[in-house]
């Protein structure tokens, strides 16, 4: 396959991406068809079927797609501040940052990801729990780093705070982006910036 009709047919994947996002997370699932996708994505309906086996496919590859996204901007984040001399909070704070700039950007993915990973039923469940895992495992290294560098508490539970701080940054831009939009992103990045570095209680007198 030459690069040409590689990138063509990457642009045509993102596409239906984009349109099965928009119109799952508009009208379902089970409500959203074939057809509609590909009439969102500018394609005839059998480029739906050469890419992908059917509808369950394409939705499973979105999510890991997206997960995957989402991941690498988190790695590179964290990436980038260690290599300015952040500590470990630090680099938890330019994490989050980056995620909450790709869900300003991605809203309804990041909706989606979230109903679905309480979804056990769903037939790409484990898709989704294994792509989760890929955005925990980031946070996860740098806990670990940070408590072997004695920079965070040795007792700390490092997979279940981990996930904890991933559900923290994905429910607090949701909210954001569903209560709050005027607020502006330096904002919220403040408010779980403090969360990290336990400034949200009154300092003693």
């Amino acid at each position: 396959m030459t690069r040409a009709i590689s990138n063509r047919r990457n642009a045509t994947r993102q596409r239906l991406y984009d349109a099965a996002v928009t119109l799952i997370a508009e009208q379902g699932f089970s409500a959203t068809t074939v057809e509609e996708i590909a009439e969102r994505a500018g394609v005839a309906k059998g480029t739906v079927y050469y890419n992908f086996a059917g509808k369950t496919e394409l939705f499973e590859e979105v999510l890991r797609d997206g997960v995957d996204r989402l991941a690498a901007e988190l790695r590179r984040a964290d990436e980038t501040a260690l290599e300015r001399g952040a500590d470990a909070v630090g680099r938890l704070s330019a994490a989050a940052l980056a995620g909450l700039v790709f869900i300003e950007r991605n809203p309804s993915l990041t909706r989606l990801l979230m109903a679905e990973l309480w979804r056990t039923h769903r037939a790409w469940h484990a898709t989704v729990v294994s792509a989760r895992q890929q955005a925990v495992d980031v946070v996860e290294r740098v806990l670990h780093e940070g408590v072997k560098d004695g920079e965070l508490d040795p007792a700390l539970d490092v997979e279940l705070t981990a996930a904890a701080l991933v559900g923290m940054i994905l429910v607090g831009a949701l909210d954001w982006l569903s209560f709050h939009p005027e607020r502006p992103l330096r904002e919220v990045h403040l408010a779980l910036s403090r969360l990290l570095h336990g400034r949200v209680r009154v300092a003693a007198g």
